[in-house]
């Protein structure tokens, strides 16, 4: 499941015993899997500090406590430690954590979400913005709500049209069309504020 190197080991176990905690472990989790910002958590625990659904690695001297929910987004994970010149370089490689996209039999809402968190969002995020998804019709259309910087941006049209739909219908199949149902009216810092587009 997860690998974690012998320098690895050594660096936590050093670390471990500086502070003299009994019991005192390292726990590892995902921090919003499955999109685009995800990123790993490392962080000391004692067992206090523990939910009781960890999975438990044992390494040498200590253990190494992986959140449940983060397992399946962890798996293939391996941390490693490097000593350079400047320091020490902690290393962790989470290949999963973004999550995997959706096959073409995944339905279209999956299909739509991984789109829009791993392409459509990052884009946005340029400009401050981002864009949820309320739904998809039964027909193929998806619905969007605007925030951030989109929120009340008088280019909203074209960045609905000319960004979002194209990439949608060009990369989701079944997907027919794309409409807003934010109310843009109520947008308080918008990246192009309306009647300056």
């Amino acid at each position: 499941m997860i690998q974690i190197s012998e320098s690895a080991q050594a660096h936590f176990r050093k670390l471990i015993d500086r502070e003299g905690l009994p019991g005192l472990g390292v726990r590892l989790s995902a921090h919003m899997p499955g999109t685009a910002k995800a990123d790993v958590r490392l962080e000391f625990a004692e067992p206090a500090d523990l939910g009781g659904d960890e999975w438990a690695v044992d390494c040498e001297g200590f253990t190494l406590w992986v959140e449940a929910a983060s397992v399946r987004f962890l798996d293939g994970a391996q941390i490693d430690y490097t000593q350079q010149a400047t320091g020490g370089q902690l290393q962790i490689r989470a290949p999963k954590i973004k999550g995997e996209a959706p096959d073409d039999s995944a339905s279209l809402v999956d299909r739509v979400h991984w789109v829009i968190e791993h392409e459509v969002n990052p884009q946005l995020a340029m400009h401050r913005g981002h864009v949820a998804l309320q739904e998809v019709t039964s027909d193929g259309v998806v619905v969007l709500r605007f925030g951030g910087g989109c929120h009340g941006c008088g280019m909203v049209d074209v960045t609905l049209k000319q960004g979002i739909e194209k990439t949608l219908l060009a990369k989701v199949p079944g997907v027919t069309a794309v409409r807003d149902a934010t109310d843009h009216d109520t947008g308080d810092a918008p990246y192009v504020p309306r009647g300056k587009a």
